[in-house]
């Protein structure tokens, strides 16, 4: 026995709705805490996205990751239940990749990866950034939260008192980190009136 901790593995996937920053801040703060182990899958739609959104490359924010997988890599380990994560975030969340969770179509490997998460009990969290919403896409998220999903719009928390974009991403990153028991000083919590 050598004594050295092991990292809990977390899931990351990227997907084609706006708001890529949210990714790209999530895997900057994981790997910043270091215990992490990240495994990340960003969809054909978030690399066009990402490019537009950021200026960055699908290879430049996979430097950010442990590991990467193709949305093609069924195969992937990730995409088996024996592999042990302490859960998956899919951030942003389209609401094509919703109802593909939401109705167990694991076409690719975000969404098998998504339903694996909930077969085996463990935290899958869906910041879905659509906005108006209709009936059938809130349908959609009430089947996900059904199954165990967390839904985590990227809503603003006015009380924290932005001053940028950053802020706000900084804010919603927080609460990922929260959602799945991460410590983030960066939070802002309400502190009463």
């Amino acid at each position: 026995m050598t004594g050295r901790k092991t990292r809990e593995r977390l899931v990351v996937a990227l997907t084609g709705a706006s708001g890529a920053a949210l990714g790209i801040r999530l895997l900057e703060r994981l790997r910043e805490r270091g215990e992490v182990e990240t495994h990340l899958v960003v969809s054909r739609n978030a690399e066009r996205v990402l490019r537009i959104e950021t200026g960055w490359t699908a290879a430049r924010l996979r430097r950010l990751a442990d590991h990467a997988w193709s949305p093609d890599e069924l195969d992937a380990p990730i995409a088996s239940g024996s592999f042990r994560t302490r859960g998956m975030v899919v951030v942003p969340c389209s609401i094509k990749t919703l109802s593909a969770v939401a109705n167990c179509f694991a076409a690719d490997l975000v969404a098998r990866a998504a339903d694996v998460t909930l077969q085996q009990r463990r935290p899958l969290v869906l910041v879905v950034r659509e906005t108006p919403l209709h009936l059938g896409q809130l349908r959609q998220m009430v089947l996900a939260a059904e199954a165990g999903a967390t839904i985590l719009p990227p809503v603003p928390a006015f009380y924290a008192r932005p001053r940028s974009v950053t802020d706000l991403v900084d804010q919603t990153v927080g609460r990922i980190l929260d959602v799945l028991g991460y410590d983030d000083p960066r939070l802002r919590r309400w502190r009463g009136g």
